[in-house]
């Protein structure tokens, strides 16, 4: 488990202070959609607020629905609209985390029981599909016909991308355009729209739109990258899962990648018996560490996420500086220095 000690130490406090910056800029605002949220996920069926409840308290940084307000905010927004947006934004990603892990069989979510472990899978779904339609009906509310275009073509390429990662599941010939797809579809897209929706309902120019969206794009990708390298380098309760959980689960990310590109015959053997055939025994999990890390591959894996959040860096040059910004800004900072 090297690994695993080696990138969890002197973990940087500034990263969380990054965070800290963007959630008091929006502090108010998140206040109204968190009363929005509460309201919203109400149901005379118990169950459906009961379900949905359990995986919003369960916690969850907010980053999506933080981006939506911040670029309202940095554009001068005055208005109400930009809370129901993000609304929309956090019902669409507690949606697809609730399929996510009926799809994975995830018994953990963020440190606590999954829905589908506590209710089973059926009434997960069921429930996901209720916060999706309430996402839809809050984007309406706002009158502004782009923000549906533009999150409802996000939740179409989110679903492709889940669909995408099936078929590249256990195939240790994925490779790294293929995981790109996914990724930039399964995840970035969201943050791209959460961003740019936020500043259409500001009046947002054309070039303004493609800089938030492009923002929002690039740190997606970055996050995602980030998060792959931390299934094998960060404890349970930094994460809210057990280590390795993409290793037992077959899920082909950029670090398995880059080692099977580079492994030997006898690694290959390895990868293919425990990732494409499920044959995981006592042991094989800290051998992955070892072939992981004799390749650099999870270093290289954050050297790709930092030139992602450089190219988001250079996309926010082109909106209006000020605080806003520099928490923005910030934000980048936060999501790859989680690895440290």
């Amino acid at each position: 488990m090297a690994i695993a000690a080696s990138l969890s130490e002197d973990r940087n406090p500034g990263s969380r202070a990054a965070l800290d910056r963007l959630s008091a800029l929006v502090e108010a605002d998140m206040q109204g959609v968190n009363r929005l949220i509460i309201e919203r996920m109400d149901s005379p069926v118990a169950l459906i607020p009961q379900l949905a409840s359990h995986i919003v308290a369960a916690g969850g940084k907010r980053m999506r629905p933080m981006m939506t307000l911040a670029a309202a905010q940095m554009l001068g927004y005055r208005g109400d609209g930009h809370l129901k947006l993000a609304a929309a934004v956090e019902f669409i990603h507690t949606a697809t985390l609730l399929h996510d892990d009926v799809v994975d069989e995830s018994d953990l979510r963020r440190g606590v029981d999954s829905a589908n472990a506590v209710w089973g899978n059926k009434p997960s779904v069921l429930v996901g599909d209720f916060l999706f339609s309430r996402a839809f009906q809050l984007m309406v509310e706002t009158g502004e016909l782009q923000v549906l275009a533009i999150l409802s073509n996000a939740s179409a390429v989110i679903a492709q991308g889940e669909v995408q990662q099936l078929i590249t599941a256990n195939d240790i010939s994925t490779d790294e355009t293929a995981y790109l797809e996914v990724i930039r579809a399964k995840t970035a897209q969201l943050f791209a729209a959460a961003t740019e929706v936020g500043g259409v309902i500001a009046g947002a120019n054309e070039a303004q739109r493609q800089a938030l969206d492009s923002y929002g794009l690039n740190l997606g990708i970055a996050f995602q990258l980030t998060d792959d390298v931390l299934d094998y380098s960060a404890k349970q309760a930094e994460l809210g899962k057990a280590v390795g959980d993409d290793f037992r689960d077959g899920k082909i990310t950029l670090p398995i990648i880059l080692a099977v590109q580079r492994a030997s015959a006898e690694e290959r053997a390895f990868w293919q018996r425990t990732l494409e055939e499920q044959d995981i025994r006592d042991g094989d999990l800290e051998h992955a560490f070892a072939l992981l890390q004799k390749h650099g591959v999870l270093a290289e894996a954050l050297e790709r996420a930092r030139a992602y959040g450089k190219a988001a860096r250079e996309a926010l040059l082109t909106l209006p500086d000020g605080p806003v910004r520099a928490a923005l800004d910030d934000l980048i900072d936060f999501t790859i220095e989680r690895a440290f």
